[in-house]
């Protein structure tokens, strides 16, 4: 979710879900040592509970990105082996490192050694035409040992070369049963499931088996899939109203709203509204006020605004 999970992206969601868990776009280790870290690393405190996810593979850098993100306040680090683009590969972390177990492990350990809050790695099932559960399971064991607890695993291979990042997430088949069996093999680890789940239902069934569900670009497209009960779209709008009248560029703040009314009868209005440029680019958060009214009104323009009836929010496990 590199360029998408900002800070502006974290904070709409937060409205939406007050229990979700919340990852950070992947940030390189080289970009924290000689970036900007407050800009990398802020974030707002209404954002709890939310991870830092890194990629990197020297230990010693992994460990001192790790310090500064529990300094900055995050409630986990998370070490990112599921990225497969070749710009990762190249800086030879990633997917990658899933044939390197040992220097995982390493990576783990030296980062745990150097912080008091958990330390937690997103991988695949496999690389390449591997297709052996017994791959999959050597790194979980491997990496466990080191002392991660939390495995977050996309069940798709990577295939490093010849697909795009894009086709990693679709071509590789699903193999749901080799999370599963992950968890049958290792109870005593926190095991989360990642990849093709786009539906409440889809959640339920999974969550008989393991720990927990990360969502992707399901939930960046449709994040009513995550709403409490009880929650109402207009909620979300007016909150991220006041967030925007912060001096928050209102561009950095509708782009990640668009998918809020998905599956709403007046959602094409919405995105409409949202992304014409000419009242976006004046940079007033009113934008928000005024397509919030018109996708819920009822039509009549007269008198106090009558708002549409929200869809009934669906429930979260």
């Amino acid at each position: 979710m590199m360029d998408w999970t900002d800070r502006h992206c974290r904070f709409f969601l937060r409205q939406v879900s007050a229990g979700a868990r919340l990852y950070t776009e992947m940030i390189t280790t080289g970009a924290l040592i000689h970036g900007d870290v407050p800009r990398h690393l802020g974030f707002s405190e209404e954002e709890h509970p939310v991870a830092l996810q890194l990629g990197g593979s020297e230990p010693e850098d992994l460990a001192h990105c790790a310090r500064l993100g529990e300094q900055y306040g995050y409630d986990e680090i998370n070490l990112n082996i599921g990225c497969p683009s070749e710009r990762v590969q190249r800086g030879a972390f990633g997917a990658c490192l899933m044939a390197e177990p040992r220097l995982v492990a390493l990576c783990v350990s030296a980062m745990r050694d150097r912080i008091g809050i958990p330390v937690t790695v997103k991988h695949r099932i496999g690389l390449d035409r591997m297709e052996d559960y017994g791959f999959v399971r050597e790194f979980v064991g491997a990496v466990s040992e080191a002392g991660c607890r939390t495995f977050i695993v996309h069940a798709r291979n990577a295939v490093l070369k010849g697909l795009s990042p894009k086709e990693n997430r679709e071509v590789p088949p699903l193999r749901y049963e080799y999370v599963y069996r992950l968890k049958r093999d290792f109870p005593a680890l926190e095991i989360v499931i990642n990849g093709g789940i786009t539906s409440l239902e889809e959640m339920n069934l999974h969550l008989k088996t393991v720990d927990g569900v990360m969502l992707g670009r399901a939930a960046y497209h449709n994040p009513w899939l995550l709403a409490d009960p009880g929650k109402i779209r207009a909620e979300v709008v007016r909150a991220m109203h006041r967030y925007a009248k912060g001096k928050v560029p209102l561009r950095s703040v509708t782009r990640h709203m668009l998918g809020l009314y998905h599956g709403h009868r007046r959602a094409r209005l919405w995105r409409r509204m949202l992304s014409d440029p000419v009242p976006r680019d004046r940079n007033d958060p009113d934008l928000l006020l005024d397509a919030l009214e018109a996708v819920e009104s009822d039509g009549s323009r007269s008198g106090a605004k009558t708002p549409f009836p929200a869809l009934a929010p669906r429930p979260v496990s």
